[in-house]
């Protein structure tokens, strides 16, 4: 019998996504303006880096992973597309309505995302609650101007990185020492 020994792509894709969550929010709460560090990251770890992570799911068999961390991966990869491509004469920039859209559309995936979770860790959940709240925010914050509604999201999006976070460290510290260093309220499969 051939046992697994693949490694688990699930820290590379949840650190790609969490480290980039947390810049571009820390960005909406005020705090740093739109530079090359949060677009870079949305292309190189938030994007490629998720994608790979996504196909590395695929390998292992897992539906949810590889639909979670491709579709991040091409979202941040699309949102650096919205913020460039206009500014090097390509398209015509979005308007804040139609931007409300678009993020309200990932909303709704997240949510959906986000029931597919309930067999899963509570911090899996945690990432993908606070995520649906976050699109939800930064949705109704671009569609009505709402400019208080996205600095909250901003700050709301920084826990939401940071919660993805801690579950790629926890899940790379408890493999390593096969024991629980980071409790992550295990239920059913990782993911």
């Amino acid at each position: 019998m051939q046992t697994n020994s693949l490694a688990n792509p699930g820290p590379l894709g949840l650190m790609g996504f969490g480290m980039t969550t947390i810049l571009l929010n820390l960005h909406n709460a005020g705090f740093f303006p739109l530079s090359s560090i949060i677009l870079s990251m949305g292309i190189f770890y938030g994007g490629i880096a998720q994608i790979i992570a996504g196909l590395l799911e695929y390998k292992k068999g897992n539906t949810f992973g590889v639909t979670a961390f491709t579709s991040y991966g091409a979202f941040w990869l699309t949102l650096v597309g919205i913020l460039m491509l206009p500014k090097m004469g390509l398209a015509e920039a979005s308007d804040a309505q139609f931007l409300g859209v678009f993020l309200g559309l990932w909303g709704v995936f997240t949510l959906f995302m986000f029931f597919g979770t309930l067999c899963a860790n509570r911090a899996l959940q945690f990432v993908f609650a606070s995520l649906t709240l976050l699109f939800a925010l930064l949705a109704i914050g671009n569609f009505t101007g709402n400019h208080g509604l996205l600095t909250i999201a901003g700050y709301e999006g920084i826990i939401c990185g940071a919660s993805a976070i801690y579950l790629a460290m926890a899940e790379v510290l408890n493999a390593q020492f096969g024991r629980t260093v980071l409790p992550i309220g295990a239920r059913g499969a990782a993911h």
